[in-house]
């Protein structure tokens, strides 16, 4: 977030959404490395009391960690599985697809993705392996959808010992 706190144009936010896919790439990413990232990521919600669903799944569909915090229901699994699917299809983060459709004053309908399959939100990011792409999906849901994105970014900026990560805030977002 900017010190002025200068609403971020479109343009920016798309192009810190990008930076933040290139920087948060991993060299492998393993079955055993999802457990670990699921892990990390469920210590993070609980030391800050946060009431949200978390799942890695591969690109092929394979669920590799998933867990509900406490005060999450069905409703979280299905937004999970709707931003799984805008990533899966976009290879981008589901917020920097939201942001790509309003920039380019596009709807699903635009793109041929229906809303009961796809979401056009943040809370899936990419899980890519330097060299090789995107070999698996983390969606996050049970907040406003720019924090589920930034609890993500958070995580795996920590996770990978990142410390000058590029962010945005949920002000930035309309």
């Amino acid at each position: 977030m900017d010190s002025d706190n200068k609403k971020k144009t479109v343009e920016e936010i798309r192009k810190i959404l990008d930076m933040q896919e290139e920087i948060l790439q991993f060299a492998r990413f393993t079955n055993e490395d999802a457990i670990a990232l699921g892990n990390f990521m469920l210590q993070e919600a609980v030391r800050k009391e946060l009431e949200i669903a978390i799942s890695i799944r591969r690109v092929n569909g394979l669920i590799l960690y998933q867990v509900m915090r406490e005060g999450t229901n069905l409703d979280n699994v299905s937004w999970m599985n709707r931003k799984y699917n805008t990533v899966l299809r976009t290879e981008v983060s589901s917020l920097s697809w939201f942001m790509r459709l309003k920039q380019n004053d596009q709807t699903m309908a635009d793109k041929f993705m229906d809303e009961n399959i796809y979401a056009c939100v943040g809370g899936g990011f990419p899980i890519r392996v330097e060299d090789v792409g995107v070999v698996a999906i983390v969606t996050v849901s049970g907040m406003n959808h720019v924090q589920d994105h930034d609890f993500i970014v958070k995580s795996l900026g920590k996770y990978l010992h990142i410390n000058d990560l590029p962010r945005i805030s949920r002000s930035d977002v309309k």
